[in-house]
């Protein structure tokens, strides 16, 4: 795929896009028809979508491995809803072949997840850190077709799915432990894709540091807040729902370079509101329970009080806080502010224009690290004093 021609490359993205969006809206369109709830499998939906715009932006542009994987999990999951939706209506109204879309249901899951799991060990080139972890991927390879046999060909996960339906394929007694067993090597494979990141990141330049910096941001956000939602709700899907898309949001930008080098300053301002929501949240709790089991003031009084304590410590709190963050987790764009800062002190009481130029030249090539600066002046006007005009600059 990577080496196809950019036209037929790009025909061929956009076309599995479509197919994509096509294949959803079937399956709203039959789920919703025939009474089927927003529910955890139709809460895949919006992953699906997500998977396939940034696959096909990524396949289209660069012919990235990733970008075809992205676009194969979009279509495949899409169908799988489409089997699910028809399987499930059908399994109430007696429609022809309900048994055999729900098989295909089955049969599908084995390869979304082999997609899924492949992405940590080929992100951000389309290729594993280097030859040894090659029969990783082909370890998922086989572990995917392993899932696939067991569902195909016995009974091992079609009943858990439809329990009003009977498998049409029962060649072999159910595989329900092999099944399982290929689900546990799929989740090793994760492992062994999170552990190969750890290693690029570690032989990696700075552009490609920074590619896995978006990637581990967007899986660590999506993590922790699945994880407090478990907390709270018995059903975290439509969190999942919503955060997961970030993952293939993070790897697009990585891929297509869309401003990578934000990515320091994104972490450090998470981080920052993060710190600074936990100790307000903790400081307005102790000073609720201090006002109204301590002091016996009435709730709503204590309330109030609280709450005015915690906005007011808001700015003064995040900024201290974000500058303590910024010096572990943002250190040149805390040298950078600093050296502008020192900058614009020095300039207050700068009289001479060559040190004020020579200065200025420092500054931004210790600030921004340019390719190139220039810097030139205007033509003399009697505007412009005897100095001959102001000085003009340019930062490339």
């Amino acid at each position: 795929m990577p080496h196809q021609q950019p036209g037929r490359r790009s025909r061929l993205a956009w076309a599995l896009l479509g197919l994509t969006v096509a294949l959803l809206a079937a399956a709203l369109v039959i789920g919703f028809t025939g009474g089927e709830a927003w529910n955890q499998k139709f809460a895949t939906m919006p992953v699906a979508l997500a998977f396939a715009v940034i696959g096909a932006l990524v396949a289209a542009r660069t012919g990235n491995r990733l970008g075809w994987l992205f676009l194969a999990a979009g279509p495949v999951t899409a169908a799988s809803l489409v089997a699910y939706a028809y399987a499930a209506r059908a399994a109430t109204a007696r429609l022809p072949g309900a048994a055999w879309a729900a098989w295909t249901f089955t049969v599908v899951l084995g390869i979304t997840g082999t997609l899924f799991f492949l992405v940590p060990l080929l992100f951000p080139d389309g290729r594993p850190p280097s030859r040894r972890w090659w029969p990783v991927a082909w370890i998922a390879i086989i572990d995917g077709l392993v899932q696939i046999a067991t569902v195909a060909l016995s009974d091992a996960n079609f009943s858990n799915n439809f329990p009003k339906l009977g498998d049409p394929v029962r060649v072999v007694a159910p595989l329900g432990t092999a099944y399982n067993q290929a689900e546990a090597v799929g989740l090793l494979v994760l492992l062994a894709g999170v552990i190969s990141m750890i290693v690029r990141f570690r032989r990696s330049g700075t552009e490609q540091r920074l590619q896995l910096k978006w990637f581990l941001y967007a899986s660590a956000i999506a993590a922790v807040v699945v994880f407090v939602a478990a907390q709270f709700t018995n059903d975290p899907l439509l969190e999942w729902e919503i955060v997961f898309p970030l993952i293939p949001a993070a790897v697009g930008i990585a891929i297509l370079k869309y401003r990578l080098y934000d990515i320091d300053r994104l972490i450090s301002r998470t981080l920052g509101y993060a710190i600074v929501t936990g100790l307000l949240v903790g400081l307005y709790a102790g000073l609720v329970l201090l006002a109204t089991q301590g002091l016996s003031i009435t709730s709503p009084v204590a309330v109030a009080a609280s709450t005015l304590a915690a906005a007011a410590l808001f700015s003064p709190l995040r900024r201290r806080v974000q500058r303590m963050v910024d010096r572990r987790f943002n250190r040149v764009r805390c040298d950078a502010d600093q050296t502008v800062a020192a900058f614009a002190a020095r300039l207050r009481g700068a009289v001479d224009l060559d040190t004020v130029r020579s200065d200025l030249l420092t500054v931004v090539n210790t600030a921004v690290e340019p390719a190139h600066i220039s810097v030139w002046s205007g033509p003399c006007s009697p505007a412009a004093g005897p100095s001959g005009g102001a000085d003009q600059f340019r930062v490339a």
